[in-house]
């Protein structure tokens, strides 16, 4: 690997759109850094799929932001964090950020002494949950719950259907019946629906979302290896999906908050001539 330019972009992915809520936190961080972003929807959620299929693919997609000259990796999925985070880090030779379940923050915060986390099924399976809860869980209650559907709904950008609107409400209430007053949005896909889950948790609920802190972990990590931008430049965001590229511009344009365009793994392999990239059958 050749040596990295400190204006090389950042590479960031997700098992699809919801990432772009870590990237809308990283954006706010380093509006200067150059940004490629990488939505997996055509193999959304990874939530369901065997932990092999899911390292497969975090390895393809790290390969690729590789080859297209990232200086950093940001893995904005708590699923692909807990399965793959150790096998990408034992050989990616750029710094790799990743995500978890913000347990720890939510133990500070509780007063009530109960914390829901809201995470797919692989995700509250993992060891890495598990060491959270024991490591902080001593002195409170952490009820875990796992919400099958919620990725699929912000795929489709349903934010605020009524078919959304019962998933959260199944997946609440136990929570709130409890007197959980901290929920852990543990999965990036669900602060899009920080909305909707405020209107029924209301007003006295602290709702915790990790990008911010993931975002501040990757200026720290940029900074320690002298590869942050310093001074005033136009920065570009460009988006890649391996799902059909209309239907994907629609969506992420709709969460980005504006339209966008988005291109497929090709694409990305353009930014380096390299044939290979378009036959990894991403």
């Amino acid at each position: 690997m050749t040596a990295l330019r400190t204006d090389a972009p950042i590479g960031v992915f997700d098992s699809g759109v919801g990432g772009l809520s870590v990237l809308r936190a990283i954006r706010a961080e380093l509006p200067m850094e150059d940004l490629l972003y990488v939505a997996d929807s055509g193999y959304a959620p990874y939530g369901d799929r065997d932990a092999d299929f899911i390292a497969d693919r975090a390895t393809t997609i790290t390969e690729l932001l590789l080859d297209a000259g990232v200086k950093a990796i940001v893995v904005a999925c708590n699923t692909a964090t807990v399965v793959a985070i150790e096998k990408l880090r034992a050989w990616c030779p750029v710094p790799v950020v990743a995500m978890e379940p913000a347990i720890k923050p939510a133990a500070q915060t509780t007063k009530s002494g109960v914390v829901g986390v809201l995470a797919t099924s692989r995700t509250l399976a993992s060891p890495s949950v598990a060491r959270l809860c024991a490591a902080y869980g001593k002195d409170i209650e952490i009820l875990l719950q796992p919400c099958p559907g919620l990725v699929e709904q912000v795929e489709k950008a349903q934010l605020h259907s009524e078919a959304t609107r019962e998933l959260l409400v199944r997946y609440l209430a136990p929570l709130l019946r409890a007197g959980a007053d901290t929920i852990v949005l543990g999965c990036t896909h669900y602060p899009f629906l920080a909305p909707l889950i405020r209107d029924i948790v209301g007003p006295d609920v602290a709702i915790i979302d990790p990008a911010t802190a993931v975002a501040k972990e990757l200026v720290r990590r940029l900074n320690g290896n002298l590869m942050s931008i310093s001074g005033e430049r136009a920065a570009e965001v460009s988006f890649f999906s391996s799902t059909a590229i209309e239907e994907a511009s629609l969506i992420i344009s709709a969460l980005w908050g504006k339209r966008v365009f988005v291109q497929g793994a090709s694409q990305l392999g353009h930014r380096v001539q390299s044939s290979r990239l378009i036959s990894t059958g991403f």
